[in-house]
């Protein structure tokens, strides 16, 4: 497929799903598309020296002075912070449901930015990595694509675990539970953003439901090693990408004050935006530096507030998929794209989710046995030391996520997610 297209991509302003869209957009730049990013505004000069074409997207009114990449996000996240330490249950009014308002008031306020945007660039294809409708999207002529990089459960399916509730697939019993209360907290809200959205020209959305299904193709990152079981098959629209690891990341040299000592390697990131909870990192470091092994850490927004102990070295921010091949084992959030990139590795997690799906990744990676999910505010130390201990003790585990992981990099997820851009594209 020789002939030269125009691929508009539109993430969500977070981290995981830009990033999640550079890799997969630079496969298509490689092939010689031109490739657009509408970027959240605060992402802006990150993309074009990627040498992607960029238009920033306020998705409220703009601050005075420079920002960081996703700093609408942090700055939320921070002020939202003490609601993780509720249930999920207690979250979906707390701290979800606040989330969702964010999203939609961001989706009112670009609106007209994102249509010109899409009308000046004309694109044959428009690719939607986010949890929201944005109605100019599905308004434009050209073929919408969606990806799907959280957890697979916010594809619902009545036999399957809702999404955002953590709870197991294997026990039912706070199911329905869980569903009511999502309904109580979220169905007004989703009305009136319902009606909004096919105001502006779009179809109206499945129940509670707040973006829709492409008609031409949908892409759901997670590795069918880690996937569910669904009864219902989605359908011959949807693209499973085993993993979706950039090629973009600066290179990474461990640095020589962890390059070399006793016991093993570990990789430490909640994201950047659970590392904004300075009291939590500040713990996990209190705990871990008394152990014998090696850490690298990605300290996050507040990196000058951390201290890190004499085992560590860390940085605001790092090279994650070049950093992850050097170690042994991730303490994560659980945040979709640091679950699946480690998964491509073959790396063991020990998970502490904080909030939206972090808490599903935590569950299902606990329960088909690749990794430890522990209570995030109120784990004891000997429960986190521990679990290191067991996971990077069970070489069974740890030879069968190397070999999980040599099968998911062979798969080449950005090359499948590109092909079948490329295709839709081209009408296909």
């Amino acid at each position: 497929m020789s002939e030269r297209k125009t691929i508009v991509f539109w993430p969500e302003g977070a981290a995981g799903p830009t990033n999640n869209c550079i890799g997969i957009g630079n496969r298509l730049l490689q092939r010689g598309h031109r490739v657009v990013f509408a970027v959240e505004a605060s992402w802006k000069g990150t993309l074009d020296a990627l040498g992607f074409e960029e238009h920033p997207v306020d998705l409220t009114e703009p601050p005075e002075g420079p920002v960081d990449a996703g700093q609408f996000w942090k700055d939320f996240i921070t002020a939202t912070a003490p609601e993780f330490r509720k249930t999920t249950l207690e979250q979906l009014e707390t701290v979800t449901a606040p989330i969702w308002k964010e999203l939609i008031d961001g989706a009112r306020y670009s609106h007209d930015r994102l249509a010109g945007i899409l009308d000046d660039v004309n694109p044959d294809v428009v690719v939607e990595d986010n949890v929201l409708c944005f109605p100019a999207m599905m308004s434009t002529p050209a073929p919408f694509v969606r990806i799907v990089s959280c957890n697979p459960l916010e594809v619902r399916d009545p036999l399957l675990p809702p999404v955002f509730s953590g709870l197991p697939t294997a026990d039912a019993t706070h199911w329905d539970a869980f569903r009511a209360e999502y309904d109580r907290t979220h169905r007004p809200m989703w009305e009136e953003f319902n009606a909004w959205v096919v105001d502006n020209g779009a179809a109206p959305l499945d129940d509670l439901d707040f973006i829709h299904r492409s008609e031409h193709a949908n892409l759901y990152l997670y590795p069918q090693v880690a996937d569910y079981q669904r009864s219902q098959h989605l359908g011959s629209t949807w693209t499973r990408l085993p993993s979706s690891v950039r090629s973009t990341d600066e290179p990474f040299e461990v640095p020589e004050q962890v390059a070399a000592g006793p016991g093993s390697l570990i990789y430490l990131s909640l994201g950047s935006l659970g590392s904004a909870d300075v009291d939590l990192m500040a713990r996990l470091v209190e705990v871990l530096g008394t152990t014998e092994h090696r850490f690298i850490v990605s300290k996050g927004p507040r990196h000058a507030e951390i201290e890190l102990a004499d085992n560590m070295w860390g940085a605001e921010t790092v090279p994650q998929t070049n950093v992850l091949p050097h170690v042994d084992l991730v303490i994560t959030h659980g945040g979709n794209n640091t679950t699946t990139e480690a998964l491509h590795f073959g790396k063991p997690m020990v998970l502490l989710p904080l909030f939206w799906d972090q808490y599903d990744n935590a569950q299902r990676i606990d329960e088909i046995g690749a990794g430890v999910r522990l209570p995030t505010y109120t784990f004891e130390a000997e429960q986190l030391t521990g679990a290191i201990d067991r996971l990077l003790g069970d070489t069974a585990l740890r030879a069968k996520m190397t070999l999980d992981g040599e099968r998911i990099r062979a798969m080449d997820g950005t090359a499948v997610a590109a092909d079948r851009i490329e295709q839709v594209a081209h009408g296909a």
